[in-house]
C-alpha cells in the first residue's frame, strides 16, 4: 500500500496532508458527517477490491475519514489508493459545499502505454465517467494525472523499465437529505476507478461501457 500512504494533496487546490488523526470519525462529530462515515463502512464492493479503514488527515478539515483500497489478483496487486472524506460544517469557500473527496490512485502499466500522449486525458475520464456512470452529482472535480518511467542501470540493469500512473484528485459530493452525500455510491464509482486502472474486466452489464487497460507487465507480488 505505498501509494495510499503517500502525502495527498487536493490537486488544485493545494490541501497538503499534514498530522495524522484519527481515522475512525469518532469524537465530537456533527450527525450528517457521522451518517456519511457509516455509509462507507457499510458498502459492499467487488471481491477483487480489499477495503479497509486507515488513519485520515488531521489539518485538511475539522473532520475526516479514509478508506485505502488494494486491488488484487490471487497473490499479486495491481493497483492501491487512498480515499478521504472531509467535512467542515461551516463550507469551504473552494469546495463549494460542506464535504470533499480527495483520492490518491495508483497502478503500474506497460512503458508503451504509458507513452501514449493521450493517457492523461483517458484517465481523468475515467474518474469523471465512474462518478456520471453511477449517476453522482458533484462538483468542482480537481486533479493531476501523472506517469514515470523508471530505467535501471549498473548493478540493476537486469531489471526492466517500470512505468507507473497516478491519479490525485479532489471532488464536491452534492448533499441529499439532511445535507448528507451519497457517500456509499461514491465509494463505489471510486473503486470502479481502480478497477479499471488495474485493467479488471466491467463488473457486471451496468458497466459494459467501461475500458479497462490491457495487462500489464510485472504486477507487485504482496
Amino acid at each position: 500500500m505505498a501509494a495510499a500512504q503517500e502525502r495527498l494533496s487536493d490537486g488544485a487546490g493545494g490541501m497538503d496532508d499534514g498530522k495524522e488523526g484519527d481515522g475512525d470519525g469518532s469524537g465530537a462529530a456533527p450527525p450528517a458527517f457521522l451518517a456519511a462515515v457509516q455509509a462507507l463502512r457499510g458498502s459492499r464492493l467487488r471481491p477483487q477490491i480489499e477495503v479497509e479503514p486507515t488513519r485520515a488527515p488531521q489539518r485538511l478539515a475539522p473532520h475526516a475519514y479514509a478508506l485505502e483500497a488494494t486491488v488484487v489478483d490471487g497473490e499479486q496487486d495491481l493497483a492501491d489508493g487512498r480515499l478521504v472524506l472531509l467535512h467542515d460544517p461551516s463550507g469551504h469557500d473552494a469546495w463549494r459545499g460542506t464535504f470533499r473527496l480527495v483520492t490518491l490512485v495508483r497502478a503500474e502499466l506497460e512503458p508503451e502505454m504509458a507513452a501514449d500522449p493521450l493517457l492523461p486525458d483517458v484517465c481523468w475520464s475515467w474518474l469523471t465517467g465512474a462518478l456520471t456512470a453511477r449517476g453522482l452529482s458533484y462538483g468542482e472535480p480537481s486533479g493531476t494525472v501523472t506517469r514515470a518511467s523508471s530505467h535501471y542501470f549498473g548493478g540493476l540493469s537486469e531489471r526492466p523499465a517500470a512505468s507507473q500512473i497516478e491519479i490525485r484528485a479532489s471532488w464536491t459530493p452534492r448533499e441529499g437529505l439532511g445535507g448528507i452525500p451519497d457517500t456509499a455510491a461514491h465509494l463505489a464509482a471510486w473503486c470502479d476507478l481502480l478497477a479499471q486502472v488495474a485493467g479488471l474486466p466491467p463488473a457486471g452489464p451496468g458497466d459494459a461501457s467501461v475500458v479497462t487497460l490491457p495487462q500489464r507487465r510485472g504486477p507487485q507480488s504482496r
